[in-house]
């Protein structure tokens, strides 16, 4: 369980007087450029043969995302000053997969593939979820020394629980925060306060 930050809720409201049901600005789906959702070297450029839509995301949906990055690699990075065209809402579960297996093809087989995705499915039912990533500047990228990286953000709106999935792979020559080619999952779930009313 995730404590509520009242502070940086007010923080990102106050900045541009918003409430928790206005929208603001999210980056194109990162599945849709390449492999990774993340920051890769020499991936696939897209070819502009699909157009994506800005898509918007509430202050609320963008308060527990900030909030779900601060406590996982708290008290190395603090991602409060994080902007919302830092984040992208892909468009389904499907690309989702296909861009994780395509980083994890030299990692894990067949059968682990399978179980991975039925061990997230059960915490979270992948069918009913948004799913954002993050793909911050190189200053504030935590896995900015890596050889790629992806960071996902599993959003059930009914069950009211967030599964945070990442992964990185690191140079065995670099120095890295994690280690290399770890993924991690963890879920948070909230119960909305009085100042967080409002759709999601």
């Amino acid at each position: 369980m995730v404590t509520i930050d009242k502070r940086l809720f007010r923080m990102l409201s106050s900045g541009a007087s918003l409430s928790s049901g206005d929208l603001l600005a999210l980056s194109p789906p990162q599945t849709s450029m390449g492999c990774s959702p993340g920051r890769l070297q020499g991936n696939g450029q897209n070819d502009g043969s699909e157009e994506f839509p800005h898509d918007t995301i509430s202050t609320k949906m963008l308060f527990y995302l900030i909030s779900t990055l601060n406590a996982s690699f708290h008290p190395d990075y603090d991602f409060s000053l994080a902007k919302s065209e830092e984040f992208s809402r892909e468009p389904n579960i499907q690309w989702v997969m296909n861009a994780v297996e395509c980083q994890l093809l030299t990692v894990i087989d067949d059968s682990l593939k399978t179980q991975l995705w039925s061990t997230i499915d059960n915490e979270i039912c992948l069918k009913d979820c948004d799913i954002y990533s993050y793909h911050p500047d190189l200053t504030s990228d935590p896995y900015r020394e890596s050889i790629w990286s992806f960071i996902y953000f599993f959003y059930n709106k009914k069950m009211k629980r967030i599964v945070f999935f990442t992964c990185s792979a690191s140079s065995t020559m670099a120095s890295s925060h994690s280690d290399s080619g770890s993924d991690e999952d963890k879920g948070y779930a909230w119960h909305d306060n009085d100042f967080m009313d409002g759709d999601g």
